[in-house]
């Protein structure tokens, strides 16, 4: 940023227009760090500082056996960083409620993925080479693999499945390959969006967490929101700003809507995964690099996973975690679901559980390559946490980032707006759309 945007003419000092941030995650972060100095900032997170997940792994897996880990939602009396929903089909829905949102459970995995945003005439490509200049992204990492790893990419070559190297946020000369990147990286080495929350508070912005929005306050004399509704505390408290973006996630930012009398889409996706794993002796794949490749196939991605709400909750995943050997299927799922205060809406449609099944049959084949036998292997549990689409942008849209139906003064910034599910880690594309949205809110704003 050139200049101070608080200094007028002779050095006056210029009041800056109030903006108001949603959430911390991937897209409310960087829209405080770009907004702040254009506009004077307040974060609001609903859930409190990010801690990471600090208990004995192996104490944990022997309670397994005494039958207390009777349902996936229970994962936040271990980790309150994780929450879990479930929909009224049963599927495990996962979001971060922390600072730092779900940047902080994902395994910094981070390919661009805006083919969907380029189908509506957005190009991000001057957003995508701005961020390589600001954040580490890496593909130079098979120095770090373990043997099995690249086993598994050898035999993934053989059935001619193209794999190739994750784009990865994460400075792998800081990595002690423990493996536990969604449960919170313990040296630093992985980034997530509370760095960009850290600049922004340097320069100047406000963060307040455990601040639950409720709705928001609309005047539809002149079409702006005038009051953000929270509750901190057991208490209700209200906020007011020029400028207000909402960016609570893919489950969240509908409710907010809704609440406040705006309408949403029922076009839920969620990209489900779902894992095939085996006993392999050894594996050791709980400390590994945890989707160190991957391979696009129609419809789904696959890469090497261990899948810790499988193996804490679903009773086929027996075994030792250092003795199971998994693979990740992540589907691009249709959009058709709902999220809303009760209970999410999403259920799996005949193509998606076509191509489900597909990707069974791929993973079973990159198992039979490395020498298991068809009859030990077992699924994990379906679950999901790329929810977005629920407010999606259109062609109309493309310039404006602006749905009709949102007060001139509301912006959203996170995955609601995708146009499609991308069945693959969204973070770098969400990253990218947050700062061009920044740009046209300080354009049209400041």
């Amino acid at each position: 940023m050139q200049g101070d945007p608080a200094q007028g003419q002779k050095g006056q000092a210029v009041v800056m227009k109030k903006a108001i941030v949603i959430g911390s995650g991937a897209g409310g972060a960087m829209m405080a760090r770009e907004l702040q100095g254009h506009f004077q900032v307040t974060v609001l997170e609903a859930g409190g500082e990010f801690q990471a997940f600090s208990l004995n792994m192996k104490k944990l897996a022997g309670l397994r056996r005494t039958g207390l880990f009777l349902d996936e939602r229970m994962i936040s009396l271990l980790f309150p960083a994780m929450r879990v929903q479930k929909a009224a089909s049963g599927m495990v829905l996962v979001h971060g409620r922390c600072t730092g949102g779900t940047t902080t459970l994902a395994t910094g995995s981070a390919p661009r993925c805006d083919q969907g945003l380029k189908k509506l005439g957005i190009d991000l490509d001057l957003e995508f080479a701005e961020l390589s200049r600001e954040i580490t992204l890496s593909t130079d990492h098979r120095a770090y693999w373990s043997s099995l790893t690249s086993s598994l990419f050898d035999a993934c070559l053989r059935l001619g499945f193209d794999p190739a190297p994750t784009a990865k946020l994460v400075d792998f000369s800081r990595c002690t390959r423990c493996g536990h990147c969604v449960l919170g990286c313990p040296t630093g080495a992985k980034w997530d969006s509370r760095r960009l929350l850290s600049e922004s508070i340097a320069r100047g912005a406000t963060l307040k967490t455990n601040c639950q929005v409720t709705r928001l306050g609309i005047d539809h004399n002149t079409q702006t929101v005038h009051t953000v509704y929270t509750r901190e505390n057991g208490r209700l408290q209200k906020y007011s700003a020029d400028l207000v973006v909402l960016a609570a996630g893919g489950l969240g930012t509908p409710v907010v809507l809704q609440h406040s009398g705006i309408s949403c889409e029922n076009t839920l996706f969620v990209d489900p995964v779902l894992c095939v794993a085996a006993p392999y002796k050894g594996a050791g794949q709980d400390r590994h690099i945890p989707m160190p490749f991957l391979m696009q196939r129609d419809g789904y991605m696959l890469s090497p996973y261990m899948d810790y709400l499988s193996f804490f909750f679903n009773k086929s995943w027996r075994h030792a975690s250092g003795d199971i050997l998994s693979m990740m299927i992540k589907l691009s799922d249709a959009g058709f679901g709902a999220s809303h205060d009760k209970k999410p809406e999403k259920e799996l449609t005949i193509r998606d559980q076509e191509r489900l099944q597909a990707g069974v049959a791929d993973c079973k084949a990159i198992l039979g390559q490395m020498g298991v036998a068809e009859k030990d292997i077992f699924l994990g549990t379906i679950n999901a946490g790329h929810p977005g689409g629920m407010l999606p942008l259109t062609s109309e849209e493309a310039e404006t980032f602006h749905n009709p139906r949102l007060p001139q003064n509301l912006y959203i910034a996170d995955a609601t707006l995708l146009p499609e599910s991308m069945g693959n880690p969204p973070i770098w594309t969400l990253l990218a759309l947050a700062k061009r949205i920044a740009k046209v809110c300080t354009a049209t704003m400041a």
